[in-house]
């Protein structure tokens, strides 16, 4: 057994003494659920109209892996990024201030918009929910050379107090997030001078390497990075081929994670967890337990393991991006070590 309950209770207990920080594309995930049984044929145009009766929003991207560390109560979780002074910018500090995350490195600006990924959702006679296209809010133009020299200077700050750096660099090339390239060659550097840094990145993992640099894909976004096709996936382990650089943990879905360094790896067994399940967000509950188990002193694999038992948990939660608590971890750690 890669984790015994009496080491899952120890690592949980010491996560309560570690301070983290979270770097990153900030966002908010929105969902707008409207009964079209009270629609009205709009009198200006040929369209029904949405009515929106209930909205439910959660922190998203990086904010949902702050909203994730902080959940499994460490000591301190400071979070940095961008946030602009429209609504969405004011709703994400209310959450984050809600969850006991310290928002005082965000830098926010009128130019700004904060990231929001809104998703309504029709429900008419039958209990049928069908999902529009996203509506997405994102910087389409560059940040600007002050707000850079502020996200610097703000990166420097979170990583002088933390004993680990989880990077969330998220948004697609078309936008700008808050990973720059001068911000990334800072990671990199920071990692080199001694602090742990674990990468979440959907489209630049391959940027990312060097000592103290963990990165965090799934197998498409690893297969990706390290050039292997759909059609060579199963001759070839991407998890291998980035780790001559790196360290990887790479998750696979139903399939739990591979651990990989210096050309070497280990598998990860999950836990077979009954439908329905709903996976979004499960990579950031990963990352924050990993990160969090790692800075508590869990060797690679038990921070795998228990991150992978985290994940399970949140999938569970159907439409919401979840967290995993203390006391959910232990409880299906229980019902599936029976």
């Amino acid at each position: 057994m890669m984790l015994t309950r009496e080491r899952l209770e120890d690592i949980l207990m010491k996560i309560t003494s570690v301070k983290i920080a979270v770097y990153g594309d900030l966002c908010l995930d929105i969902y707008w659920h409207a009964d079209m049984r009270i629609s009205e044929l709009s009198r200006e145009t040929p369209h029904f109209a949405l009515p929106v009766v209930e909205e439910r929003i959660y922190l998203g991207g990086g904010g949902n892996v702050a909203a994730n560390i902080s959940a499994l109560r460490p000591k301190r979780v400071m979070a940095s990024g961008t946030a602009g002074e429209d609504w969405r910018g004011r709703e994400l500090m209310h959450l984050m201030h809600g969850q006991n995350i310290d928002t005082q490195y965000i830098v926010r600006a009128p130019h700004l918009i904060t990231n929001a990924f809104c998703k309504p959702l029709r429900r008419g006679i039958s209990d049928t929910v069908y999902e529009d296209p996203r509506l997405d809010f994102a910087n389409t133009r560059p940040l600007g050379e002050e707000t850079e020299a502020a996200l610097i200077k703000a990166l420097d700050a979170i990583a002088e107090n933390a004993d680990i750096l989880c990077i969330s660099d998220q948004l697609p090339v078309h936008v700008y997030g808050a990973v720059t390239d001068k911000i990334r060659a800072r990671i990199i550097k920071l990692a080199e001078n001694g602090l742990p840094v674990v990468v979440d990145s959907r489209d630049r993992v391959a940027l990312y390497a060097g000592k103290n640099i963990i990165v965090k894909p799934n197998e498409i976004e690893a297969a990706r990075a390290a050039n292997i096709t759909a059609d060579d996936l199963g001759q070839s382990d991407p998890a291998l081929a980035l780790s001559q650089s790196r360290e990887v943990i790479m998750t696979n879905g139903p399939r739990g994670s591979v651990y990989a360094s210096g050309g070497k790896c280990v598998r990860i067994p999950a836990r077979k967890v009954p439908d329905p399940i709903d996976t979004v967000g499960a990579g950031d509950t990963f990352i924050s337990a990993f990160a969090l188990a790692t800075a508590a002193g869990a060797s690679r694999i038990e921070a795998a393991y228990f991150a992978g038992l985290s994940g399970e948990v949140t999938i569970q939660k159907i439409g919401m991006t979840g967290t995993a608590t203390p006391q959910e971890i232990l409880a299906w750690y229980d019902k599936t070590h029976a």
